[in-house]
């Protein structure tokens, strides 16, 4: 592998795969804390150079992390395919970032090669994408789930209802929950993140989301964002719920602080099958971001954008029904500004993509960063234009639990008919037969009148 190159007369060494994949990707504060980052503009594009020319077989076959050594690494090589990946190892990045972009290369068959490539493979390709490239590659590929209902149509934009209350107050919940399904948000999933992660609690919160979709006939799923074996736990004891939550990471140092192992995700996965509310076959609930490694210390020195990819590969392998980013949600040490942010979206939601994955996204921040409320919105509406599968629904788009900014109820509605989208079909029909919506998804007069459920 050759991993040098010349630009105007200076010469660019690099260091292995890693140190490439680190000083080619655009700039991010999490590289740059981690001293990995290309240190000029001319670095970068030579790392780009280098990147570009190697091939995917160089990739693939000299693991940045060690199978050995980690079980998200292991969880990657293990679903590859083959058959797939011997039609392109020869391919370089840069060859395989034209075909990605070809106008005649269709998602299906996007989705049939990705499954030989692995997640570094992925994030090469995308680190030598513009913006554009990322918004055009990923609107190509498009993936149905199934839980209770279908999210993933075209001509469709989904969103998860996430009525948190800082007290975990069931009728506060429920108070937010009306005012969001007025508006049309929920069709991806009631979810709400609890305060108090106790099996007793969790169950609570359960009960109340559920009996609330039997008594109005919702069409849509169920979830509490408890740790996965609080949620098991409560699973087993008759709580009723159509999925099951975990967060996620691209290390397996990362998953151990998360309390995750595969093993944990296969038997969830079965008692959710064997307990659960809902038919599937798509049962579980991921949620990632870039810098949640490096924030706890378990980047193994890698940068932040590869490991989302490395996440996306670990979390390809259990047929997902949705996956959420909120890359932002941390601060300014992972992302810090509005540009980084909307960098990080782009890439995340194309990578996913290119992975498979049933991707929706919260394009979010926090306070004490640089990002602001046009930031937010300019990645939602890229986004959009990108084929994102589902956003989240907050209240006022401030979520009062978490303390971070997100897509509002308002947001939502507004999305849907700038796009010419509808919810996902069932909850469609819902929405109109209580006269919420028109045929043509666009909110009627009564449309934000949560006293209907009163």
């Amino acid at each position: 592998m050759k991993m040098k190159t010349t630009l105007y007369g200076k010469s660019y060494q690099f260091k292995g795969i890693a140190d490439v994949l680190a000083k080619a990707n655009e700039p991010k504060s999490a590289d740059r804390f981690q001293r990995i980052a290309a240190e000029t503009v001319s670095e970068r594009i030579a790392a780009k150079v280098v990147l570009s020319n190697l091939t995917v077989g160089d990739i693939t076959e000299n693991p940045i992390i060690p199978p050995d050594n980690d079980e998200v690494s292991r969880v990657i090589m293990d679903c590859l395919n083959v058959t797939i990946y011997n039609e392109i190892k020869a391919l370089t990045i840069g060859e395989l970032r034209e075909l990605v972009l070809s106008h005649k290369c269709k998602g299906s068959e996007l989705l049939r090669l990705s499954r030989g490539m692995c997640s570094e493979v992925i994030a090469g390709v995308a680190k030598l994408c513009s913006n554009m490239d990322l918004v055009y590659g990923a609107s190509k590929i498009r993936v149905i789930t199934r839980c209770n209902t279908e999210l993933g149509h075209k001509g469709t934009l989904s969103y998860r209802c996430q009525p948190n209350h800082p007290t975990d107050d069931v009728e506060g919940i429920l108070a937010g929950l009306m005012e969001g399904l007025s508006y049309g948000c929920g069709d991806a999933v009631i979810g709400i993140n609890p305060v108090d992660d106790s099996e007793e609690n969790v169950k609570v919160i359960m009960n109340a989301i559920h009996e609330f979709m039997l008594k109005w006939r919702i069409p849509t799923q169920t979830c509490v964002l408890g740790h996965v074996t609080t949620q098991m736990k409560a699973v087993r004891s008759g709580a009723p719920v159509s999925c099951i939550f975990q967060s996620i990471a691209g290390t397996q140092r990362a998953n151990d602080e998360f309390g995750v192992t595969a093993d944990i995700l296969h038997e969830a996965y079965e008692l959710i099958s064997r307990r659960g509310t809902s038919r599937g076959p798509n049962l579980l609930y991921f949620e990632t971001g870039q810098g949640s490694e490096v924030s706890l210390g378990a980047d193994e020195g890698i940068d932040e954008m590869t490991l989302e990819a490395r996440t996306y590969g670990f979390g390809r392998t259990f047929n997902p029904f949705m996956v959420n980013n909120v890359s932002g949600f941390i601060g300014p040490e992972t992302l810090y500004d509005g540009r980084e942010m909307i960098r990080a979206n782009l890439e995340d939601h194309f990578m996913a993509k290119l992975h498979g994955l049933p991707m929706g996204m919260a394009p979010c921040y926090t306070n004490h960063t640089g990002i602001d409320q046009n930031d937010q919105e300019t990645a939602t509406m890229l986004l959009a234009m990108a084929g994102c599968n589902y956003y989240m629904g907050v209240p006022g788009a401030d979520d009062v639990m978490l303390s971070y900014q997100d897509t509002s109820y308002h947001d939502d509605a507004t999305l849907r008919e700038l796009l010419g989208r509808t919810p996902a079909p069932e909850f469609f029909k819902w929405m109109q037969g209580l006269g919420l919506m028109d045929g043509e998804g666009v909110l009627t007069e009564r449309g934000g009148d949560a006293s209907i459920f009163m």
